[in-house]
């Protein structure tokens, strides 16, 4: 009875049952999204798949926005292009109690629904959001760790469905067609880890955006699926999962809101590794402040839970050539630039002569004992200084959330290098504003790139 009761509880809930916390989260998540797709679309990926796609399509094809740009294509490649391009740079939103990124594929689907099917109000579009959100990150606690560990991309196998859910409840489907629409988004999975590092990890946010909305179209116009897609004998629980705890986890719903416990993050990297460049970075304020060189940085070292060790030696951990998985990348920018930011993770820095002799003199050891959000890191100089820092809990987490104008200031950062300031400002106002607009998708046609 999961898909019946996930399906069931969707298209009952109404704007009016969302407590404030969950409409400010899901407000920030939105934003927050938006500014990591637009600012997203300067990365390769995103643009190359726009191109791709278009080839394959009648000119003038479309009326949904590509967001940050002048093109409008169909809503399908909408959704596609703009999960890519949320996602490329690994700055989105993350949930604290699994890896799942959230928004991306439930908010690249809807924004391009939003403009398809307009008017669509605030108010719709957060209670259709939300909705997909907590389809997907239930099914993430219910089958995390083993479906991870074994491989799958649990952002793309749950965002999906969660799109599914979501432009489902959207487009007004009925009980039986939102069965159909989640099974037919179960069936289409998506997303191995070993993508992890190459242009495919954040295709596969845009293919679960994709996908998602169209299983909810075909159910829409009648095409038929199982009623029990995911507790089946051989539905997504047990196919994707050695473990899985579906009915338990969705039977909380409307109790306990998964999206308060998204997390934003202040570096473009995975989280693991973020409580080391906290770290690092106020190693650099007092640097800094107390004049040292980091000309004449000896040694630089930090102790981190074994999974930073773990996700960085599946990559090129010395090279920095996969800079979003090199924790020794991060420490010698960090220490260099005083920040992690995209502009720290370009081609053109991991190249750099400093940074990569920087780069050669960070080590780091695992320790079992430390957690997740943790890091003890030090630096050692040529005077016999040294500078010690134990981050307790990383900057970006549940504990230690980015503050509101933290958020802002990292929409407009991003969103700016690609429409330039002014635009950036009024668009960081639309999507902060979201709740109480008459017509979602005049957002996305409002801020275009400056030609």
């Amino acid at each position: 009875m999961a898909t019946k009761k996930l399906a069931s509880w969707a298209l009952a809930l109404q704007f009016s049952n969302l407590t404030q916390p969950v409409t400010e989260m899901a407000v920030k998540s939105i934003y927050n999204w938006a500014g990591c797709a637009i600012g997203g679309y300067a990365l390769p990926p995103a643009g190359v798949a726009l191109e791709a796609q278009t080839a394959l399509l009648p000119q003038h094809s479309g009326n949904c926005s590509i967001l940050g740009t002048d093109a409008f294509v169909d809503v399908q490649t909408a959704a596609l292009v703009n999960g890519i391009a949320s996602h490329v740079d690994d700055y989105d939103d993350t949930h604290a109690d699994t890896p799942v990124h959230p928004s991306g594929p439930v908010a690249s689907a809807l924004l391009a629904v939003a403009e398809l099917r307009a008017p669509v109000s605030g108010a719709d579009f957060i209670t259709a959001f939300v909705a997909g959100v907590e389809a997907e990150c239930k099914l993430g606690i219910a089958v995390y760790p083993e479906h991870y560990d074994i491989g799958w991309h649990i952002t793309s196998t749950t965002g999906t469905i969660g799109a599914a859910v979501a432009v489902g409840k959207l487009l007004g489907l009925d009980l039986e067609q939102l069965q159909h629409a989640i099974s037919i988004a179960s069936i289409q999975v998506i997303g191995m880890r070993d993508s992890f590092g190459t242009d495919t990890k954040p295709f596969h946010v845009g293919r679960a955006a994709q996908s998602g909305l169209l299983a909810a179209f075909l159910a829409k116009n009648g095409y038929g699926g199982s009623l029990e897609g995911l507790e089946a004998k051989y539905g997504w629980a047990h196919v994707v999962s050695t473990r899985q705890n579906v009915s338990a986890e969705l039977s909380t719903l409307g109790s306990t809101w998964e999206i308060t416990k998204n997390t934003f993050k202040p570096f473009p990297c995975d989280r693991i590794i973020h409580a080391a460049i906290d770290g690092w970075i106020q190693i650099h304020d007092q640097a800094v402040k107390k004049g040292l060189s980091i000309d004449d940085i000896k040694n630089v070292t930090a102790r981190v839970n074994p999974m930073v060790l773990s996700l960085t030696d599946n990559h090129d951990p010395k090279t920095g050539l996969d800079a979003k998985f090199s924790v020794y990348h991060v420490g010698a920018v960090a220490l260099i630039y005083g920040e992690a930011t995209p502009a720290q993770f370009t081609d053109g820095v991991v190249k750099n002569s400093t940074v990569i002799t920087l780069r050669d003199k960070v080590h780091v050891t695992a320790d079992k004992g430390v957690s997740e959000h943790e890091a003890f890191v030090a630096v050692e100089y040529a005077n016999g200084t040294k500078l010690e820092v134990h981050v307790e809990q990383a900057l970006g987490s549940i504990e230690k959330p980015l503050s509101a104008k933290q958020l802002k200031d990292k929409f407009l950062e991003q969103v700016s290098a690609q429409i330039g300031e002014k635009q950036a400002a009024a668009a960081f106002s639309a999507f902060s504003q979201i709740a109480n607009m008459t017509d979602v998708g005049k957002i996305a046609r409002q801020f275009k790139r400056q030609t």
